[in-house]
């Protein structure tokens, strides 16, 4: 028996920002889908308007499977997560560890295509799942302060902040481009 699905099918359950009042909850399913159509705008700017070398499709599949240890380890709050070096170098060490539990329990014919987009580091695809990342926990503070949620300004500021210092033209183009019509209300965007 092959576990595999089944927890991702758990994704639903692990909730995000679990230290803040929420006005709107957000789980990790929620989370990766918008990561993945995020990440697979900037990955088609990349390779279409700045020429880059990125697949798309493959860009998708990382951000589908880029919070999959969570599933086992819960989401550890950001505050938590990188409150000293120590605690962040653990924490990598029970993701990696997560992941791999994970990818052991894939069906064997799975494994070599699969276990991949569960462990991609450093290349330009994770870079753009990485931006896509932080731009959604973007917009959910956009989303929390449209309804009046005053808990998440400071994290908006960091975020963004944060988003600032990635230094890939397509990520400031979505941000430009993209970005500001997630603080318009159902109305304003049916003008």
């Amino acid at each position: 028996m092959n576990e595999f699905f089944a927890y991702m099918a758990r994704l639903r359950l692990i909730r995000r920002w679990s230290l803040m009042r929420n006005t709107q909850p957000e789980n990790d399913a929620e989370h990766s889908l918008q990561v993945a159509m995020i990440a697979h705008a900037l990955a088609v700017l990349a390779r279409d308007r700045y020429g880059r070398e990125v697949d798309p499709e493959h860009v998708v599949t990382l951000a589908v499977y880029h919070d999959v240890s969570e599933v086992l380890t819960g989401d550890l709050p950001t505050p938590v997560k990188y409150h000293s070096d120590t605690l962040r170098a653990s924490y990598a060490a029970v993701e990696e560890a997560a992941v791999e539990r994970l990818t052991d329990m894939l069906p064997e014919e799975l494994r070599p295509a699969m276990a991949p987009c569960l462990t991609e580091r450093g290349t330009l695809a994770m870079q753009l799942v990485k931006a896509a990342d932080r731009i959604s926990a973007y917009v959910h503070c956009l989303e929390e302060q449209r309804a009046g949620n005053r808990e998440f300004d400071a994290a908006a500021d960091r975020i963004l902040a944060s988003i600032g210092g990635i230094d890939v033209p397509e990520v400031r183009d979505f941000m430009r481009e993209c970005v500001p019509a997630f603080s318009l209300t159902l109305d304003e965007l049916n003008r």
